[in-house]
């Protein structure tokens, strides 16, 4: 046998081979394939199935032939596959016939051989059993009693053995049931069996849906619908079915137990058709120990029978049409004498509380109890083995319930206890009774915090009395010794004012910031808080609290340079030949804020030239954006803007006064040239004043440098360091030394400078300028 799979995009075809090619008597090549396979599916390679070589089924003019001379097999020479032509459909092929197998022949020439095939044709569940009719009209007399069966039309399924009809079912309903039954013809059918006896003054006509299921995987269905007419008809007296009915019955039969159904059968319909029941002639012993169903024929016990007292009961029964015709019938009762009485428990004494680690404490004292005799009222007691409860016998039937060994409330605060007792008649009998015990509770769990540490976050300048958090405990006990008080232990650190900063409410251990925090003052503090329960003595256990503080935008940033109140306004030189890009000065600020509060950015505001200078967005320098000209006034004013990223954001504004010169190798520009005046004129009446405007000038040029250094250094420098002195490019005249300042790449600064402080002075007018020269490191 071999098995191959085809290749086909929807539908798995799985064939089995058998070859059996014999000289002599070849057999028949037999292969198998699901129907509703597509066209072009691969059945079997006859190549090697027919033990031919490559190409050979070519060269012989290997075709299929079919008996019914439809083509519905085709072969490919190329490749030696036998394959579908057009898609199977099994009942259309064979119908009802089972198996389904579709002969054909394999023709060669060259020599002339037939090789005869044999193709199994396998069923899917492919159609759905159908009904011939959507409606089945039935008509049942009304008398009709229960386990009537009624006939109804079978339905039909194309497909076969597994696939096909299987059984039928309908919808739920007190009166019909189905049931299929399997015919010679191996057809099933479907009787409509009657449960319930039918009125037709109360239900005149029903409607069912029946429904036919296959076998089929997933199983298909067809339904139809019954409709059921009741019909009315009247014309013989009732008759019982059987005469006397003779019954037995246990004396410990429940009230309202069912005896036994006494039947009466009318022949007729409607109303004339309709049986009544009833006693005739009872005593008035019958009428308070039974009743019977008038409509039904029910006898039911309505007292409790009893052997001892009377051993049976004879009944006549009058059943009643609707046209006053009646017949008489007997019914005869026998009591069993059984074990009737249970066994009795009654409690003496009953604790319903036992304190926890408390051994060996009696719970219950009962007495059990039979009314019967001998083995029926011998008895049993019990509890179940998974409590720590024991029993032990006290006096003749009395009993004690102790515990086995110390409770734990934590554990199970609550027992429920069965207390069984069973006879040894038989049947036994049993008695059960229920006790619950609760375990009353002792202080021996100390408070539980819900985590051994919390971590709060308040945010500064907060309101007074806002609620920052909760901690929580529990406790394991119950009562009062659960209830838990919540405090604030002492601060480790004795600087620590904790009770001008947190209180906690005893009760629910809400914590409350009782003024406002600031988070430049106290980043985080840790305290502990204390829970105890309220036993005696009472428990406690400990929890730690840090609480952080989170940064609000509370500071706006303050501008250490250019000098924010200097006396006199901060101005810079700018050379004229200075190229786009050329560092003018640098903006120093800091921020008293932390994280995204501190974080600063670099606006221009303002500038008499618009275009001529930009300010870095982070790093704050201010540069020249584009070429000075001849038409760029000697004097620029830039207003600079400093502003966080809080929310909202803060800032401030600082001026920068910018001077525009020809060169550095000039600090002062010449005065003009008197008119009429001779170069040299008049030299030698200056020259004393000029000694000593220089001299004064020397001397306020010396403080104003230092106190700028010491200025520059503090507010700037973090770490700052003098560097090497160093001097001004040009003539003697006015030239002081200046100093190079070393600014750390800290606080807002992203990288290291270095700047050259000079200071210059303008015979003319008797200004003095500080020229700062920038370096990066």
């Amino acid at each position: 046998m071999e098995t191959r799979e085809g290749i086909q995009p929807n539908r798995q075809v799985v064939f089995i081979v058998m070859v059996f090619l014999s000289q002599a008597h070849p057999a028949p090549i037999r292969y198998s394939v699901l129907e509703e396979s597509e066209s072009g599916s691969f059945i079997a390679h006859l190549t090697k199935d027919l033990g031919l070589g490559i190409g050979e089924l070519a060269d012989r003019s290997a075709r299929i032939v079919s008996d019914d001379d439809k083509q519905r097999l085709q072969l490919d020479h190329q490749t030696g596959d036998l394959l579908w032509r057009e898609k199977p459909d099994r009942e259309e092929l064979c119908g009802p016939t089972e198996p389904c197998i579709l002969p054909f022949q394999v023709f060669l020439e060259a020599p002339v051989q037939f090789v005869e095939g044999e193709l199994l044709i396998q069923d899917i569940n492919d159609h759905s059993p159908v009904f011939p009719d959507r409606e089945i009209l039935l008509k049942i007399p009304e008398n009709s009693q229960p386990g009537a069966v009624f006939p109804l039309q079978f339905a039909q399924d194309l497909d076969v053995g597994s696939n096909g009809l299987q059984n039928y079912t309908i919808s739920p309903n007190s009166h019909f049931h189905v049931v299929t039954r399997n015919h010679s013809d191996d057809q099933k059918y479907p009787d409509l069996v009657q449960d319930k006896a039918l009125d037709r003054e109360e239900q005149p006509e029903l409607s069912l849906t029946l429904t036919a299921l296959d076998g089929g995987s997933p199983p298909r269905s067809g339904t139809s619908m019954v409709r059921i007419l009741v019909m009315d008809v009247n014309d013989n007296a009732p008759e019982f079915v059987t005469s006397p009915y003779e019954v037995q019955v246990l004396e410990n039969s429940p009230l309202d137990s069912p005896i036994l159904t006494v039947l009466a059968r009318d022949r007729d319909a409607g109303n004339f058709g309709k049986v009544s029941y009833g006693f005739f002639q009872a005593s008035d012993e019958i009428k308070q120990t039974f009743s019977i169903n008038e409509v039904t024929g029910e006898i039911r016990l309505t007292k409790k029978l009893d052997f001892e007292q009377m051993k049976s009961y004879h009944l006549k029964i009058e059943a009643t049409d609707g046209g006053g015709l009646s017949g008489k019938g007997t019914v005869v009762i026998e009591v069993v004498d059984v074990n009737d009485n249970a066994p009795e428990l009654t409690i003496s004494s009953l604790t319903s509380s036992v304190p926890e680690n408390s051994p060996e404490t009696v719970v219950a004292v009962f007495r059990i109890r039979d009314r019967d005799s001998g083995d029926n009222g011998k008895m049993i007691c019990s509890i179940p083995d998974n409590l720590p409860f024991v029993l032990k016998p006290t006096f003749k039937n009395y009993y004690t319930l102790v515990t086995e060994s110390p409770l734990d409330r934590e554990e199970r605060a609550e027992y429920n206890i069965t207390i069984s007792v069973s006879d040894l008649g038989t049947p036994r009998r049993h008695t059960q009774h229920n006790l619950t015990v609760r375990v009353a509770d002792v202080n021996d769990n100390a408070p539980a915090f819900s985590q051994p540490a919390y971590t709060l976050r308040v945010r500064e300048n907060n309101s007074p009395a806002l609620h920052i958090g909760t901690v929580r405990a529990t406790d394991a006990d119950a009562g009062a010794n659960a209830q838990l008080t919540y405090s604030l232990l002492p601060p480790s650190d004795p600087h620590l004012p904790l009770a001008s900063l947190v209180a906690i409410n005893p009760d629910t251990g809400q914590l409350f910031a009782l003024r406002a925090l600031d988070y430049e003052a106290l980043r985080a503090f840790d305290f502990q808080v204390r829970a105890a329960d309220r036993g005696a003595p009472a428990l406690s256990s400990q929890a730690r609290v840090r609480v952080l503080v989170a940064d609000a935008n509370d500071h706006a940033p303050v501008v250490l340079y250019p000098p924010p109140n200097a006396s006199a306004p901060c101005t810079e030189l700018l050379p004229r030949a200075a190229e786009p890009g050329y560092l003018l000065a640098k903006v120093v600020a800091v921020d008293g804020d932390a994280g995204q509060n501190a974080w600063l950015s670099y606006r221009l505001l303002q500038a008499t030239e618009p275009g001529l200078f930009g300010v870095g967005a982070h790093s704050g320098e201010v540069r020249t954006a584009r070429p000075l000209s001849e038409r760029d006034a000697p004097r620029q004013r830039l207003l600079l803007l400093v502003r966080d990223h809080g929310e909202p954001p803060l800032s401030a504004s600082v001026p920068l006064h910018v001077l525009l010169v020809d060169g550095f190798s000039q600090p002062y520009l010449p005065p003009p040239e008197a008119p009429g005046r001779a170069p040299g004129a008049g030299a030698g009446a200056d020259e004393p004043l000029t000694v000593a405007l220089v001299g004064a000038l020397a001397c306020v040029s010396a403080l104003l440098v230092g106190a700028l250094l010491a200025l520059a250094a503090g507010r700037l420098c973090r770490r700052g360091g003098a560097a090497s002195a160093g001097g001004c490019a040009g003539p003697a005249e006015g030239g002081v030394p200046g100093q190079l300042l070393d600014v750390g790449g800290t606080g807002t600064l992203a990288h290291g400078y270095r700047y050259e402080v000079c200071l210059a002075g303008d015979r003319r007018t008797g200004e003095t300028y500080i020229i700062w020269h920038h370096y990066t490191k």
